[in-house]
């Protein structure tokens, strides 16, 4: 028996029956429009966990919980629940929903959207529902029908999506004939991977097999599309819904029998019909055979294409012999063992190690079979960037090119294209800076058929600055001191990077000096020690502090200076009644008008200028109120008594 290692719960499937079981464990009884998945096994499960079905939304309303079947819903439907306050549970699969974003996003860009898949599937009628003019295509002949019928219709720009469960090759026929046929097409292959996955592995494993059983609800479009995959390979193929429904005349003269299942069937039936298909083999293996027959059965059967393992018994500098259990001798040559032209043989295996190989050629005449290591590593490679996709894995990779649109990385060996708004670096940088960096990134398409792998940095950076934050207002407090990054300037202050969150620098609290703007004492880029004056957690603000507050500017100044004395001051703002000047950092005094010359003066720019270093002498002190009174003229004529004027103004 040979069971199909995809059959199964695709991820999508998976999510929405946890958040039902969840739902249900959480809030008692709830309710789902449909069924949440084809399987009436798990309905009737979710009904006895009190997950309630029903086909009417408007019987439902305030004080309801309804989840959102995996297929999704129309968007009406799901406008008219929020309208009505009930409580909606989205178990709608991550796939279904970028489609439907997809075809909202072509109308918003007067595209029209079209989708190839069933026309009355609840996914397509769902995702349909998202656009006003969607065209639905269940094949390649309704596409060229429709492009053939006006002659305006090759004008029409469109925007192309695929139902998640659609068989790929129809797909790629339809969009073949659109491409041809219309000269403004936008194609999105939104075929699920695991789909996809799922559907190639029945498809190989049908060819090898005598018989064919696939598992899975009848209502299930993408069992469906398995079996008619499995009829164009295998001439027995039975699709059933559960073990009892097997019958021991279907092995019947059979050597290999094949086991696949539907993406919305339980593990536990799947062991249910393997162990049962099992017992109906044995039923019909009952004749004696020879010890003769035995021993040439316990050889293994090489078959171009296969996998196998082994042991490796010799290594020379040409090739590593492998003893794989069958009749024929078999061996890597050296090229076949790795992707570095440079490795030797010795350096990648040694005797008594095992290894996995594929089966490239098979010589029953001369009694040999050739390997190859480096193919299976291949596939490997592409598994599990496949699986990197599906479980949103973090990889890392090396930028090796810039092109047109962004950035290339190789990611195991893969080829990895990004896009430029996927880098993290700002619209418009120099992506070039990034080549032969080591990067983190996501796999968020692949299409193995391709070649075609795409990633982003962004999402990584992203999911690291959101935890980031997370941490900051976790544990932000007043006072506290951060070194943070300045990353943008106003006339008011500047905004600066903590740690994944932005807190804002008043201009006030940059210096103790009297500055007009942030640029004249830091720069973008520039690294801060900065402490929290204060936060609001709901507004999401933060106001941060440069200036030291363990210097006192007054302190120091009255340490410095006395009544009568003489200091070299800067002028820092001009007034109608006076100019005002910095004596030390943090501490300005008046330089009243009548102080600034020997003589009457209309306004204080007639003598002196901002930024003006002069010499001023210190005539008066307010200690409690901490104002200074300067004059220039108590210079200028030592003979004349300085008296200050007061005419209401105070220095700052």
């Amino acid at each position: 028996m040979i069971l199909a290692k995809s059959a199964g719960f695709c991820y999508g499937v998976e999510r929405a029956v946890k958040l039902a079981r969840d739902t249900a464990g959480e809030r008692g009884t709830c309710w789902m429009l449909g069924d949440i998945i084809h399987n009436s096994h798990v309905v009737e499960e979710l009904d006895r966990l009190g997950v309630r079905r029903t086909d009417d939304p408007a019987s439902l309303g305030a004080g309801d919980t309804v989840l959102i079947r995996s297929h999704g819903e129309l968007r009406s439907v799901l406008e008219e629940l929020e309208k009505r306050g009930a409580a909606c549970v989205n178990a709608t699969c991550p796939n279904v929903m970028r489609i439907q974003c997809l075809v909202a996003q072509a109308e918003a860009e007067g595209r029209r959207p079209v989708i190839i898949g069933e026309p009355h599937h609840p996914e397509v009628m769902g995702v349909a529902s998202w656009c006003r003019q969607p065209l639905v295509f269940d094949g390649p002949e309704a596409a060229r029908a429709w492009a053939l019928a006006d002659p305006g219709h090759r004008e029409v720009p469109l925007t192309v999506v695929a139902q998640t469960t659609c068989i790929r090759s129809l797909f790629e026929a339809s969009e073949k004939i659109l491409k041809k046929l219309c000269t403004n097409v936008k194609i999105f292959d939104t075929i699920c991977d695991a789909t996809h996955k799922r559907q190639s592995e029945a498809a190989q494993i049908a060819a090898q097999v005598d018989v064919m059983v696939v598992v899975g609800d009848r209502k299930s479009a993408n069992t469906k599309h398995l079996t008619e995959i499995c009829n164009k390979r295998c001439s027995r193929v039975h699709q059933i819904e559960e073990a009892d429904e097997l019958s021991p005349d279907w092995f019947d003269g059979c050597s290999v029998a094949g086991l696949t299942a539907g993406a919305s069937t339980p593990a536990g039936i799947i062991k249910e019909v393997y162990a049962t298909m099992s017992e109906e083999i044995k039923a019909v293996e009952g004749s004696e055979e020879s010890f003769e027959e035995l021993l040439e059965k316990s050889f293994k059967t090489l078959n171009t294409g296969e996998k196998v393992t082994g042991i490796v018994t010799a290594v020379t500098p040409t090739e590593v012999q492998v003893d794989v259990g069958a009749k024929q001798a078999a061996y890597i040559k050296a090229s076949e063992l790795s992707d570095d032209p440079n490795v030797k043989p010795e350096d990648v295996v040694k005797v008594g190690d095992e290894i996995e190989a594929y089966i490239v050629r098979v010589n029953d005449v001369e009694g040999f079979a050739e390997l190859s290591k480096k193919r299976l590593d291949t596939v490997k490679v592409w598994e599990n960037i496949e699986q990197a996709v599906e479980e949103k894995t973090i990889l890392e990779g090396i930028i090796t090119e810039e092109n047109k649109g962004g950035l290339v990385a190789s990611v195991k060996g893969v080829r990895v294209f990004i896009p430029a708004s996927q880098s993290g670096m700002p619209r418009g940088a120099d992506l070039s800076t990034m080549v032969k960096q080591k990067v983190q990134l996501r796999i968020t398409e692949v299409n193995r058929a391709r070649r075609r792998v795409v990633g982003s940095i962004r999402s990584v950076q992203e999911e690291a600055r959101k935890a980031a934050q997370a941490e900051v207002w976790a544990n932000i407090e007043v006072g506290k001191h951060y070194t943070g990054t300045v990353k943008s300037m106003t006339s008011y202050g500047v905004f600066v990077d903590i740690g994944g969150v932005d807190g804002m620098v008043h201009i006030s609290e940059l210096s103790w000096s009297r500055i007009k703007t942030p640029a004249e004492v830091v720069s973008v880029g520039d690294t801060l020690d900065v402490y929290v004056i204060s936060y609001d957690p709901e507004k999401r603000k933060i106001s941060l502090g440069v200036k030291d507050r363990s210097i006192n500017p007054w302190e120091k100044f009255m340490e410095t200076y006395h009544v009568g004395d003489v200091a070299s001051v800067k002028i820092v703002k001009l007034m109608t009644f006076g100019a005002f000047a910095e004596v030390v950092p943090g501490v300005d005094g008046l330089i009243h008008i009548s102080q600034i010359a020997d003589r009457r003066i209309d306004k204080p720019e007639d003598v002196l200028s901002e930024g003006q270093v002069v010499d001023a002498k210190i005539i008066a002190v307010d200690e409690e109120k901490q104002k200074i009174s300067l004059s220039i003229r108590a210079l200028l004529t030592p003979a004349v008594e300085e008296e200050p004027a007061d005419d209401g103004e105070d220095a700052e």
